[in-house]
């Protein structure tokens, strides 16, 4: 992790898929950073936020919370391209059994 510089794209792809949910929920986040999913989660949300049911109860206004989709899937062989920062090392590293990092 040392040869990457801050701001610099990498591309990390999935070897082999973790059994234990901590690693499988850390590989998920950082493949939430990459810029084209971020974008989808983004509008996701935008849509949810404008398109939310109400109901009424008791004389207020309630509201029904969709969920959120599912936009990322651990499976191997998946790839995704994200910016580097310094904060998400000890994350790659954590997963690094599991990723090869270009």
């Amino acid at each position: 992790m040392a040869t990457y510089t801050p701001g610099k794209m990498i591309e990390c792809t999935i070897q082999s898929v973790p059994l234990a949910k901590g690693p499988k929920d850390t590989i998920a986040r950082l493949m939430r950073r990459d810029p084209a999913t971020a974008k989808a989660l983004r509008a996701g949300q935008r849509i949810r936020r404008q398109t939310t049911p109400t109901t009424g109860r008791g004389g207020r206004v309630w509201y029904i919370r969709p969920r959120c989709g599912k936009v990322v899937k651990v499976a191997k062989g998946q790839s995704w391209q994200m910016p580097y920062t310094p904060d998400i090392a000890r994350d790659l590293e954590s997963v690094a059994s599991y990723l090869s990092v270009k």
